[in-house]
């Protein structure tokens, strides 16, 4: 440790990746020896969250280390404003070489567009997974066939060879695994023969919970057979055997597209072993949110429940973190602009109101550091699973809801307004979520200290409480 080499970065984003199908994470799903090679040699973090579980509110949020309501991309249609500051703007103007290759999912056109990269090459949209188009600086579209992780994967391994000489950030941002899940072809069958273990939660029957959390379309069977899971339904099977055939189908096209992740992840760590810059290099392993595996029964994200609202994040650097390091400090993704560029040395601004780990990767945690972390998904009643609005606290112990469920005239949300309801977990005696305790009388105390300490998040970070809550 000491280098006085100014590092690199390669920022790898994956898109719906759940850390509970990784590996480094302990999955009883899935095995990501490339992902675990990360966390191996540095560092795991253990509560990492995301502030609002859906992807362009969070990649906006990622690059501007602000809220969605401060930064205006608040549902998935609402574009980023590119005059808005972000981190890798602010390596740039330091002389960084900086790059974005894969999903944007930010806007296109002008006031869309990536700025502040020397080059970038991102899926319009969602983009495909089989023969992708791009788009280039300037407009310019590249058409070329092939599985879409390995073209991402091949990009940058130029942009790495290309820029080698100086630093450089590298944001490699993979579409997979995204809905609708295909895998390539060398992965198509990989799964077939396996029998994916159920999640416990996999027949919670939501009892005790909100209306509006019974109401939502993310269950086994709001899958449509032929586009999501590339079959169509067996005849004579009763409710129970089709639910078991969805999640089995599901999972396995979900866990074959990882497995190309896990090669690309493998393939950028062996190059930049092989230029000798692998030790100076910060990499950092994310997705934009969490993602249900059958768990209450669920597909998707968007909720504050823990397998939606939790990131993986792997994060490895000799220079300053020790390899098998884990933490449990709460940390969400406004923060991990101001901590790259707290590594990397570059000034972080005031108005950003994410903050740096970097004593965290130290192994040193600051005395004040946040207890709780405060979260706000606005896309009421979305047309495709009819998910609620809301916003909520969570601490180290407890977890607050409030389903505010009012579209607040948010593009892409929809009406109607419901009536308000509340959740409240307790992840200590409860860790899976499946006793709502909100009219326990034992536990209204806490519930005291809770909305108490959602107003104080709140009025911290200028965001509005909703009337009556």
């Amino acid at each position: 440790m000491g280098s006085t080499a100014q590092p690199n970065l390669l920022f790898i984003m994956t898109d719906d990746h759940a850390a509970h199908a990784i590996s480094a994470y302990g999955s009883q799903v899935n095995q990501t020896p490339n992902l675990d090679r990360i966390a191996d040699n540095g560092i795991r973090m253990d509560a990492a969250f995301c502030t609002n579980a859906i992807c362009t509110p969070s990649r906006a949020s990622i690059l501007t280390g602000t809220y969605n309501h401060v930064n205006s991309v608040t549902t998935l249609d609402t574009p980023l404003d590119n005059s808005l500051w972000t981190f890798p703007q602010a390596l740039h103007n330091a002389g960084y070489a900086t790059g974005i290759i894969g999903k944007w999912h930010l806007g296109h056109g002008p006031n869309h567009d990536p700025l502040g990269f020397d080059f970038w090459r991102v899926l319009p949209g969602q983009g495909h997974y089989h023969n992708p188009v791009m788009i280039e600086e300037g407009g310019r579209i590249v058409e070329r066939g092939g599985y879409v992780t390995d073209l991402i994967t091949d990009d940058s391994i130029d942009f790495i060879d290309n820029h080698a000489d100086q630093p450089f950030a590298l944001f490699c941002h993979h579409k997979a695994p995204h809905r609708t899940w295909e895998p390539a072809a060398r992965h198509f069958t990989l799964y077939d023969d396996v029998d994916i273990p159920e999640p416990f939660t996999f027949r919670d029957d939501l009892d005790g919970r909100p209306e509006v959390i019974k109401a939502m379309r993310m269950n086994m069977m709001d899958l449509d057979p032929i586009t999501d899971l590339n079959a169509v339904v067996p005849e004579g099977l009763s409710e129970d055997e089709e639910i078991v055939w969805r999640y089995q189908r599901y999972m396995r096209r979900y866990l074959g597209v990882i497995a190309a992740v896990d090669e690309s992840v493998g393939r950028l760590l062996d190059h930049l072993e092989e230029r000798g810059v692998l030790d100076n290099t910060i990499v950092v392993y994310t997705s934009d949110q969490g993602f249900f595996l059958g768990d209450h029964g669920w597909f998707d994200k968007r909720l504050m429940y823990e397998e939606s609202l939790r990131m993986p994040l792997l994060i490895q650097y000799p220079d300053r973190i020790d390899p098998g390091s884990t933490s449990d400090d709460i940390v969400v993704n406004v923060d991990f602009g101001p901590t790259l560029l707290d590594l990397m040395g570059v000034e972080i601004p005031d108005h950003v109101q994410g903050r740096s780990f970097a004593p965290i990767l130290d192994g040193d945690t600051p005395d004040d550091w946040p207890e709780s972390m405060y979260y706000r998904y606005w896309m009421h009643r979305d047309a495709a699973h009819n998910c609620p609005a809301h916003y909520g606290v969570r601490t180290k112990t407890h977890k607050l809801i409030c389903y505010y469920n009012d579209p607040l005239g948010q593009l892409g949300a929809h009406g109607p307004t419901d009536p308000i309801e509340w959740e409240l977990y307790d992840l200590i005696a409860d860790p899976l979520e499946v006793n709502n305790v909100i009219g326990d009388p034992a536990y209204q105390g806490v519930r005291s200290e809770l909305e108490i300490e959602l107003a104080r998040l709140q009025q911290d970070l200028g965001d509005t409480p909703y009337p009556g809550a």
